[in-house]
């Protein structure tokens, strides 16, 4: 992994310690030491190196958003007027909790942002009078996820 131009290495019990994890992060630790056959101690160690060195940030739940009612997912590209309105657009995208994602990219758009609506209804609410209104948003192309259909992390 890149870290401020620094590779990290890790090894096959990392990286096995890592697949337990990354499929299921409440896994009991001494049960994937037990599975690989070191101490949960030594399990523990790898890990704390493992957070320290960047390769791991944190452990979070997933909730099912479409439980909840959202169930329309869209990607949106934005133009800006000026590349250097960046930072200001990204601050007042921040502030939209439907908002999941914002990347600044190369090719057309400045932003790409992946957003959560309950429907179609709420996207274009969220369109017209929240997105399309930020300062040096000069237009926005949307593009409605009809099914995800791969959801996974890098392998190892």
């Amino acid at each position: 992994m890149k870290l401020n131009s620094m590779v990290v290495e890790i090894d096959g019990i990392d990286k096995e310690i890592l697949r337990f994890l990354m499929e299921d992060a409440r896994k009991p630790i001494l049960q994937i030491a037990n599975k690989i056959g070191i101490s949960g101690a030594a399990i523990h160690q790898r890990l704390r190196k493992l957070e320290v060195s960047g390769v791991i940030s944190g452990s979070k739940f997933v909730v099912n958003h479409k439980v909840l009612g959202y169930n329309t997912m869209a990607f949106i590209g934005v133009y800006l007027d000026k590349a250097a309105r960046n930072p200001e657009a990204v601050k007042e995208l921040r502030k939209i909790p439907e908002v999941l994602e914002c990347h600044f990219t190369t090719g057309n758009w400045s932003i790409l942002i992946k957003i959560i609506c309950r429907d179609n209804q709420h996207l274009m609410q969220l369109l017209n009078s929240k997105i399309q209104v930020i300062e040096g948003v000069s237009r926005t192309e949307t593009f409605i996820s009809l099914d995800q259909q791969i959801d996974r992390q890098i392998q190892l």
